[in-house]
């Protein structure tokens, strides 16, 4: 049965009469008269008795009519929260971000956008840079947010740079570094980043530093040079809050211009057609704006 005959029954139960429900339904009582015989030649028994006085509902008939009630009250149910869709932001949205910025800045971003839409809901990973291009590459997620740069071909968008600096307890002039004897303090990263780096120190001194440790974690080196077991050069975004006891000196080029890196969002042009996609991307322009 489809959603019109289970209209035609519940007006008939609800008037009682055949003139009268042919009027609510705009047909002729002959075609009433018609499509409900169809109706319970299908269900294979009477629904109503005819008589002069109007209908009357059979046993059978009583449960029919429940039956259609019912999924008329789920088929309105269904369309209400379709419409509520169209007007509010659902849905799962999944994003892969590179680890320093999900430790830093999209916390804030987030905090924003299910306070602005409590219907959404979010799946996140994190890992480095390469990983979450391999992510959006393989469509596991919506969007990928990721440092440094990308010959992505499709949707991408420039989100912010931060600069790079060298902090330390003791070191206040980058050129103490080949000074010291206290370690360079270095997290395993992406080569990309790495390789900035490396080539930033040569460019800069022309040797190697004397001393390295290498930690698996930006935190844990962030934290290893907080309490002055060696300098380590991190970037903007994991500074904020640093006390005044440390010093941070920020890198610069042969140009004498800061080396920074860059963050962008990126993703595939279906994703970015999705409602609540389209909604976190606006969540993190107003944020930028408002940090700007």
């Amino acid at each position: 049965m489809n959603v019109n005959e289970l209209e035609l029954l519940s007006v008939l139960a609800k008037e009682m009469n055949m003139r009268k429900a042919a009027e609510r339904l705009f047909v002729t009582q002959p075609a009433l008269s018609q499509r409900l015989q169809s109706i319970e030649k299908d269900w294979g028994t009477k629904i109503f008795i005819r008589s002069h006085k109007g209908l009357t509902l059979t046993p059978a008939g009583e449960k029919i009519i429940d039956f259609a009630n019912e999924v008329l009250a789920k088929e309105e149910l269904v369309r209400e929260e379709i419409q509520s869709l169209e007007s509010e932001v659902h849905g799962t949205l999944k994003i892969a971000c590179a680890s320093i910025v999900g430790q830093n800045w999209l916390p804030k971003v987030l905090k924003r956008f299910v306070e602005k839409y409590p219907h959404a809901k979010i799946s996140l990973i994190t890992g480095w840079s390469s990983e979450i291009l391999k992510a959006v590459y393989e469509d596991q997620v919506h969007i990928g947010i990721i440092r440094g740069t990308t010959d992505w071909k499709g949707e991408k968008k420039f989100l912010f740079r931060d600069h790079l600096y060298l902090v330390d307890k003791e070191i206040d002039h980058i050129d103490d570094v080949v000074k010291t004897d206290r370690p360079f303090i270095q997290f395993k990263s992406d080569s990309n980043y790495y390789q900035e780096i490396q080539d930033w120190w040569h460019r800069r001194f022309q040797t190697n530093p004397k001393r390295v440790i290498v930690v698996d974690q930006i935190e844990t080196c962030k934290q290893m040079a907080l309490n002055g077991i060696g300098y380590a050069i991190l970037p903007e975004i994991t500074l904020h809050g640093i006390g005044a006891g440390m010093h941070k000196i920020p890198l610069k080029n042969e140009n004498n211009e800061p080396i920074g890196r860059d963050t962008w969002l990126l993703g595939y042009n279906t994703a970015f057609q999705l409602r609540h996609v389209d909604a976190f991307i606006n969540v993190i322009h107003q944020y930028l704006k408002g940090v700007s």
